[in-house]
């Protein structure tokens, strides 16, 4: 069995990739989240598909705590075999009304975690002379979008640091990637959708068709099983030679 550790995996995108995992039973999984039930969930999807699961409600901000979980999970699994850092926030604002405290936040939740983390798992793939580093960045990774100041920062930065690690790794068979997916409905869209009516003044249904969607090609929420299974095979030895992408999962955005 490997180990997969999945950030702000209770719920959203990230509870939809573990259960991908979950499903293979080829996995042990550290979950993570600081929602109160997550013990709970991570629990329910050991028993549901009968693997073994850690939880930790390690808070992204807290580099120490961070370091905290990598030592469990390698306490109790061995090994991380699997990093996925998918743990995110977003805010909605035009820059100059966006508050110093949102724009820390968002690039400590959704950059500066993933620093912390990948470096702590990387003494240990490298040891065992295999990595598989995945990151959940977004469309907005690769193109912007107006009052989205920090998130698109925090993206843009996330593929950057995907290919350095991509080069650091190559030699020890360690591997990082980003999958940049367009809108998904979770709880995060659904309070961007609120948050995007507000800026737009528009009714929550006009954001869907006219400002979320309107940018793909396919005009559908991307699911977070579909998520999961480009995680499950940028997991696998068969993406050995995949280093360093930024993948669109993202209804034909990027085509433009």
């Amino acid at each position: 069995m490997k180990t997969v550790l999945i950030t702000g995996s209770s719920s959203g995108i990230g509870l939809g990739i573990a259960r991908e995992f979950a499903k293979t039973k080829q996995y042990n999984i550290i979950f993570n989240g600081l929602e109160k039930e997550g013990p709970e969930i991570a629990s329910g999807v050991a028993t549901e598909f009968g693997i073994d699961t850690l939880f930790s409600s390690a808070n992204m901000l807290q580099p120490d705590e961070l370091r905290n979980m990598v030592e469990q999970g390698t306490a109790r699994f061995g090994t991380i075999d699997v990093l996925i850092n998918n743990a995110g926030i977003q805010f909605v604002s035009p820059i100059e009304e966006f508050p110093d405290d949102k724009w820390n936040a968002i690039i400590g939740i959704n950059l500066s975690s993933a620093f912390y983390l990948s470096k702590a798992v990387w003494p240990l793939m490298k040891k065992n002379g295999f990595g598989r580093i995945i990151n959940i960045a977004s469309a907005h990774g690769l193109v912007a979008s107006e009052f989205k100041s920090a998130y698109v920062a925090s993206k843009h930065g996330i593929v950057g640091f995907t290919k350095t690690l991509a080069l650091e790794g190559a030699p020890y068979n360690i591997t990082c990637n980003a999958i940049c997916p367009g809108y998904v409905k979770t709880p995060l869209v659904e309070k961007q959708i609120a948050d995007q009516a507000k800026a737009h003044n528009l009714s929550e249904s006009e954001v869907v068709s006219k400002v979320m969607l309107v940018k793909q090609a396919v005009k559908e929420f991307i699911t977070v099983e579909s998520l999961g299974q480009t995680a499950l095979f940028l997991a696998s030895e068969a993406a050995r030679t995949i280093t360093g992408t930024a993948i669109p999962v993202d209804g034909g955005w990027n085509a433009q």
